[in-house]
């Protein structure tokens, strides 16, 4: 059987498949108790892989449908719409799903090596992490959103104090407090668009908006507004970031890999819920709320950059840069422009890969700093070793000359496990900068591109302040990054003499190497990548095929009626 045969054999099954693997997962997991960590970790890695199979075969899907068949509805509940539970998978939903089981997959091998024994339950909260994020990108209603957002918050405070110690406890309660605020402002919010629209359903209270009396709009855009505020505060706008950093930094590398997902998951919930309330066709509603996301986004984005050169901490440096990415995100989607979105698209991914890339290699740099010397030479290393060590034939013998500081005179050989440091962190600085020729630049360059040209290439068309201050943003972020990167990689990677070899592990190496190998794909691949984007961008700013998707589901037939709904006499 071919994959594109077993992909629609699964469907629609496939749609609830991602949610079910890791809660029957960490069902599991929590069966087989405490002392069971190497089995557990076993398991938790096989469920990501097998997750990450189920969201390429999403992607394959909605890839190879066309018009409204490329929008997948599953009624877990088989209850009628709008009053039943829906999940529904089109292009972003499953580009959003694809990228959060990537980063699971890399975050549990990474956690595997060392970081799955600093605690108890550490599997079970990953995988109900996964099952957080992969519902809330895959509900269509805004209920089942929030619960998602629940099970997400819940778990990731778990995972979050993982490791203990007073940085993570301290940074948790801000965590937590400011999550608990925004649970409060989303439930205000979805009360009172339920009370003006009478449905949770987003694809039903679409239809709503452009009826709703002038005496009730009101109080639509206010719901909204609050709505919004509980979205921003999980995509880390400011000013409602400033848990951020430290939160960020203090988590355990795995835990804050995964984490970097988060943020795009409120820039997500944004665009979904902006562009189906809030098209251009809504009337005196239409594009509600723009200026005002593309002023946030603008002000994040400048605050990210200075975070970025203002600090000297590399686990912040991290965090600040996911600010960046959300800053421009935010500011991207919000000019409300096809062509602009799917350049955002396409930047999300990459920088989200470079993010996670760089909290795992935060701590094998600062491992690499702080390990004792203990020069190794030919014949000493211990063969059976499993550490990423560099090769021996690149090791310096006794029998070669060496100069006054005892180095040898024949050339000084990099270590291999300093090389894939090295290389990999400039990867991910060229890509979180922006510089050519990685997925940062490319993902810039259209979005500037589109908003230069409003009108198209060759047409004549007034180009906004906000267009203008966004290029303006992009040039001296892409620079402070590269300044701020450039002295990290002076400071962690040349300026130390003496300093001894780190020994790293295969299994810490591997999912670096997996994230950064996707970041050349994006490149390679950059064509296929951005059609897919701009074909998902299309998709959301004319969310007719989406709404007439889901309103057109039905419930399947039960033996005991006849019909559609009628009961049996």
């Amino acid at each position: 059987m071919s994959f594109a045969s077993l992909v629609e054999w699964a469907m629609p099954h496939l749609i609830i498949a991602p949610i079910l693997l890791p809660m029957a997962t960490a069902a599991l997991m929590l069966l087989l108790g405490d002392t069971r960590r190497p089995l557990k970790a076993v398991v938790n890695v096989l469920s990501c892989v097998l997750g990450v199979a189920m969201a390429i075969g999403l992607v394959f899907w909605v890839q190879h449908t066309s018009g409204v068949q490329a929008v997948g509805v599953y009624l877990p509940a088989n209850w009628p719409i709008p009053y039943g539970i829906v999940l529904v998978a089109d292009r972003l939903s499953a580009m959003m799903v694809l990228l959060t089981s990537v980063l699971g997959l890399a975050a549990v091998l990474y956690a595997s090596a060392r970081w799955h024994k600093a605690g108890v339950h550490f599997h079970p909260l990953f995988q109900l992490q996964l099952m957080g994020l992969y519902g809330a990108f895959l509900t269509a209603d805004l209920f089942n959103l929030f619960v998602f957002f629940e099970i997400m918050l819940t778990a990731s405070y778990g995972l979050l104090l993982h490791g203990s110690g007073w940085a993570r406890v301290r940074s948790g309660l801000h965590y937590i407090a400011m999550n608990l605020m925004a649970s409060s402002m989303f439930l205000i919010g979805v009360a009172m668009l339920y009370g003006v629209t009478g449905t949770l359903n987003m694809a039903d209270m679409a239809i709503m908006v452009p009826a709703i009396p002038e005496d009730d709009r009101g109080l639509l855009h206010a719901g909204a507004a609050i709505l919004a505020v509980a979205f921003l505060v999980k995509a880390a706008a400011w000013p409602l970031n400033f848990w951020l950093p430290s939160t960020y930094s203090a988590a355990a590398a795995p835990v804050s890999a995964l984490f970097a997902i988060m943020t795009k998951l409120g820039v997500y919930a944004i665009l979904r819920v902006w562009t189906l309330l809030f098209p251009q066709d809504a009337g005196v509603s239409a594009l509600f709320g723009g200026p005002v996301l593309v002023g946030l986004g603008l002000v994040t984005l400048a605050f990210g950059a200075l975070g970025i050169i203002a600090t000297q901490h590399l686990g912040r440096m991290a965090a600040f840069c996911a600010i960046v990415s959300s800053g421009t995100l935010l500011a991207a989607i919000s000019f409300g422009q096809p062509a602009v979105t799917g350049g955002a698209l396409y930047y999300a991914m990459g920088s989200t890969l470079a993010v996670g890339a760089l909290f795992l290699l935060v701590e094998l740099i600062d491992r690499a700093r702080d390990v004792e010397e203990q020069p190794v030479y030919v014949g000493e290393a211990d063969p059976d070793d499993e550490a990423f060590a560099f090769p021996v034939d690149l090791a310096p013998t006794r029998e070669v000359n060496l100069d006054d500081d005892q180095q040898a005179l024949i050339g000084r050989a990099i270590p291999a496990a300093m090389a894939f440091l090295g290389l990999a962190f400039i990867v991910c600085a060229l890509t979180l900068a922006g510089l050519p020729p990685m997925a940062g630049f490319v993902g810039k360059v259209v979005v500037l591109s589109a908003l230069l040209n409003p009108a198209g290439f060759g047409a004549q068309a007034p180009i906004s302040l906000a267009a203008w201050l966004l290029l303006a943003l992009l040039v001296t972020g892409g620079l402070l990054t590269t300044i701020a990167m450039s002295r990290a990689g002076v400071r962690c990677f040349w300026a130390p003499q003496g300093r001894p070899v780190p020994r790293l592990r295969i299994i810490e190496t591997l999912p670096i190497g997996l994230l950064l190998l996707l970041i050349g794909l994006l490149v390679w691949q950059a064509d296929a990548v951005l059609r897919y984007a701009n074909a998902t961008a299309r998709g959301l700013h004319d969310p007719r095929d989406y709404i007439g998707s889901v309103m057109a589901a039905r419930p399947l037939p039960s033996p005991h009626t006849t019909g559609e709904g009628g009961l049996r006499r």
